[in-house]
């Protein structure tokens, strides 16, 4: 009995210990500097936006790859065309901030105004607490000098392939065996509510993008091509017809290049009406058809948000 009590408190005193360890280790209740300083110690902050806790949604920050706070205003970068060039690497000003007593409050230039309780999590990390939808966004803060810009944009291509209203096929190789594919020159990929979905057309040369007819609507993926970082594969899902499977290289920010692995086919599409996300001149397009078109997406499970509005309204 003697032994058992003994072993008890070993265990009650570990636990304690245990406890604290995790709690200086992942939260950091007071920190040592301002909020405006915290914010200003990384040129850049990733959005994380797989490690989201709750249920519900603040638009600027379910679109943004990256914010970055530089004397009341706010930058982001919201689209994968010039990431990590717009900028200088910081993206496009999306509104104004103020920071104190560890909260945030941000006056976005379309969401209007938005207001969070600041928690620093670690020495790079820090949690956006937004009371009114009972949800937190975790940031992790970086420079741009060793900010991985290549490794955000191949990791979230698919999101690529939404920012252009349609790509155009401009080459063919002369090598490779004739195939159904030849004949499309048109491709779609569609955001929000559709986000695998693809549109086709086999219409020739367009001059308005918006009188493409599309013949036809699918479902398609990106993978990962064994031994590349950088180099996707694509399937496009022509449902009772078959599928078309590519390896898909970006050679640069308006073209890409289709290897077709059944023909042995190479096709290169170039990017038609760049759609630059949240900004009142995106192609013709209103704020709220921008808002449709493209939202960051949790590839996680979402999960309840154990945070508590304690502030005092």
């Amino acid at each position: 009995m003697k032994t058992i009590k003994l072993l008890l408190g070993f265990a009650i005193i570990a636990s304690v210990f245990t406890s604290c360890y995790v709690e200086e280790t992942h939260y950091i209740d007071e920190p040592s500097i301002s909020l405006n300083q915290l914010l200003n110690s990384y040129e850049l902050w990733y959005v994380d936006i797989n490690a989201t806790h709750g249920y519900g949604e603040t638009p600027f920050l379910q679109i943004a790859f990256t914010l970055s706070f530089n004397n009341g205003r706010l930058y982001a970068n919201n689209n994968l065309v010039g990431f990590g060039s717009q900028g200088n690497g910081y993206g496009v000003e999306i509104g104004y901030y103020d920071a104190y007593d560890m909260i945030l409050d941000v006056n976005h230039i379309i969401d209007g105004y938005n207001s969070f309780d600041v928690y620093q999590i670690n020495n790079n990390t820090i949690e956006l607490y937004n009371p009114y939808n009972d949800t937190s966004y975790f940031l992790k803060g970086y420079q741009r000098s060793n900010f991985d810009y290549d490794y955000i944009f191949y990791d979230n291509i698919h999101y690529f392939l939404q920012e252009y209203e349609a790509w155009e096929k401009t080459y063919t190789s002369n090598y490779g065996a004739l195939n159904e594919f030849d004949n499309e020159n048109y491709l779609q990929f569609l955001s929000g509510g559709n986000d695998d979905t693809f549109r086709s057309s086999q219409d020739q040369s367009v001059y308005n993008i918006n009188s493409i007819y599309w013949d036809f609507i699918g479902d398609y993926s990106v993978g990962n091509a064994p031994g590349s970082s950088y180099l996707k594969t694509l399937t496009l899902d022509y449902d009772f017809f078959d599928n078309e499977y590519f390896d898909l290289n970006v050679i640069n920010d308006s073209t890409i290049e289709l290897f077709h692995v059944n023909s042995g086919t190479v096709y290169e599409f170039k990017g038609r009406s760049y759609i630059q996300y949240y900004r009142s001149s995106a192609e013709g397009k209103s704020n709220s058809e921008v808002d449709e078109l493209k939202k960051r997406k949790q590839s996680t499970q979402k999960v309840d948000n154990a945070r508590e509005n304690t502030r005092n309204t």
